[in-house]
């Protein structure tokens, strides 16, 4: 009875839980100070500490055993389900309870902080006539960079760096944008591919962090071009920024502030790619003109990617990402999946008065 009761408080719990993260999600700037630069890199330093030297993703074997012992609950429990229909969905819910706590406290409360925008002092919105100078600075600059590592601007590049390689140089891109943004600073190291890579693919998704382990994962399987700014991407996740359309900002800055060539490349046609899709939404005509200014060699690689996930495609895929984006809604990004477009404000307003 006494085992009973404990687990009927933990499963009512969830109600609490729930009030308290609505009610602090209207205080962006207290989260802001006292949990994402205040309690949250503590754990997450913690964490990394002590599961970042495993070569292996310890939270995908979490995933794994939780997945069998759930399985392996209902089958066992179903019967109580209508014998014990009270005390089954206590049972339920307790756990669910446990799980919703911990994935806010470790790192879903990242979610209710203040936006990069505003941290960053920067504008929401922007003009075309805006999108369309970044991104001739950003096509200038991709096509600089091409030039340099191609023999000539019409063959794609292949980066020369293995994906363990690609692991081991990524986190000093972020030391170099210390020097600008010192709360990004990044160690220890807890990045690693994922157990679950071919599946992964499958759905559609290039990486993840696991927010009870803390470890940042990337499909193994993608192409290695795409390989340094999913890693970057991951790890902003890990210092705390959980929207997308911010983890790709700070991803994008630290793949352009790394010293290799090859890391500069992919960040810059990564911010490129995503101005010229947010230029062909907005007018396709002007987006044929602004195109016809970028190396035949970028567009090269950016099919190589294209071609990867059309390969991949299968018809379960859609609804992978509609329970994503659906995830994504439910912790302030309106948008769902099309955050991640929404990186293209951050660049914009950020780049149209600095130096790239």
């Amino acid at each position: 009875m006494m085992l009973k009761n404990k687990k009927k408080l933990i499963a009512l719990s969830i109600i609490p839980q729930y009030l308290v993260i609505k009610l602090i999600s209207n205080y962006p700037d207290f989260v802001e100070q006292y949990y994402s630069n205040g309690l949250y890199p503590i754990i997450s330093k913690f964490l990394r500490y002590t599961l970042g030297w495993m070569p292996f993703s310890f939270g995908d074997l979490i995933y794994t055993f939780g997945s069998i012992y759930a399985i392996r609950w209902f089958y066992k429990n179903r019967k109580r389900l209508l014998k014990d229909t009270k005390y089954w969905f206590i049972d339920v819910f307790a756990a669910f309870a446990i799980l919703f706590g911990a994935f806010h406290l470790f790192w879903g409360l990242n979610y209710h902080r203040l936006p990069l925008h505003k941290s960053l002092n920067l504008e929401q919105d922007y003009t075309t006539e805006q999108l369309v100078k970044v991104t001739e600075l950003l096509i200038e600059k991709s096509n600089s960079l091409h030039s340099e590592i191609s023999e000539n601007d019409t063959l794609k590049v292949d980066i020369p760096l293995t994906k363990s390689e690609i692991f081991k140089m990524t986190p000093s891109g972020y030391e170099n944008l210390m020097q600008r943004f010192q709360h990004l600073e990044y160690h220890p190291k807890s990045l690693k591919k994922s157990l679950y890579s071919y599946p992964l693919t499958y759905m559609g998704f290039s990486g993840y962090l696991n927010p009870l382990t803390n470890e940042a994962q990337v499909d193994g399987l993608i192409p290695v071009f795409k390989f340094p700014t999913t890693s970057a991407h991951e790890i902003a996740h890990q210092l705390g920024y959980a929207a997308e359309n911010e983890a790709n900002f700070i991803g994008f800055m630290a793949t352009t502030n790394n010293d290799n060539i090859y890391f500069k490349y992919a960040g810059y046609t990564f911010a490129l790619r995503f101005c010229l899709n947010e230029i062909y939404r907005r007018d396709e005509a002007l987006y044929e003109d602004v195109v016809l200014n970028v190396n035949e060699g970028i567009l090269k690689n950016y099919k190589e990617v294209r071609d990867f996930w059309e390969a991949h495609e299968n018809p379960a895929e859609p609804l992978f990402k509609i329970f994503y984006s659906n995830f994504l809604k439910a912790n302030k990004q309106s948008k769902g999946m099309q955050s991640y477009n929404y990186v293209v404000a951050l660049i914009v307003n950020y780049f149209e008065n600095e130096p790239l």
